[in-house]
């Protein structure tokens, strides 16, 4: 796996980050909706440069100009809810892909323990396309392992990205054993560990819960 962990260069990129994790600014639900859809955004840029490129000629007002365009055709799959915000921001940027949703959730066994469970999920045809697999938290990577083998249905991507906005190094070695050798992982920053409960610390919260409103509890 090819990781691309961009809070290793300074860039605008890491106020978003602060401001995503600081519990005085996050509290504001639009604004951290808005910080993820940026991040996702700046991610895709970066991702966009190893795409294949075609020439495409443009009429301008006083003649042609020749320009370099993405000729790959992308999907762009999110886990719900609290993907939509990445989302939003990835499909920002590639205004023309097609779009596929996944519902990955926590199935807490106990205090403790939990499984993922897959319950509906959307998607074009893969077959030569690249995919794109956005998920906002990278914790333990078994909700991303599970999406990607529930997609398998629905044909043969030709490539793999993986979009994060933070990740538990717990998880990156996860995705980096069960994804494809070629697969690429763009991340805005990666954290050192996971508590009992399998969150990202420091992190940042429940991502969902910040961006939509908390949800009822069984």
């Amino acid at each position: 796996m090819h990781i691309h962990n961009l809070s290793n260069t300074n860039s605008v990129l890491n106020n978003f980050i602060f401001e995503i994790r600081d519990v005085s600014i996050q509290k504001d639900p639009m604004r951290f909706r808005r910080n993820i859809e940026r991040i996702g955004e700046i991610l895709s840029y970066e991702m966009s440069k190893t795409l294949s490129h075609r020439t495409a000629n443009a009429q301008t007002p006083l003649g042609k100009a020749e320009v370099n365009v993405p000729k790959d055709d992308i999907v762009i799959c999110s886990i719900l809810r609290a993907g939509l915000p990445l989302h939003n921001g990835v499909l920002n940027y590639f205004d023309k892909a097609e779009n596929a949703f996944i519902s990955a959730y926590r199935h807490h066994l106990n205090a403790t323990d939990f499984e993922i469970v897959v319950e509906y999920i959307a998607s074009p045809n893969l077959d030569g396309k690249t995919l794109l697999l956005v998920d906002p938290m990278l914790a333990t990577g078994k909700s991303l392992a599970l999406t990607f083998e529930a997609l398998q249905s629905h044909g043969a991507p030709k490539q793999v990205h993986i979009l994060s906005v933070i990740g538990a190094k717990a998880g990156v070695d996860y995705v980096r054993s069960h994804f494809p050798e070629n697969t690429h992982l763009w991340i805005a920053a990666v954290d050192k560990t996971l508590n009992d409960k399998g969150y990202i610390v420091p992190g940042l919260g429940d991502a969902g819960d910040l961006a939509f409103g908390d949800k009822l509890r069984h």
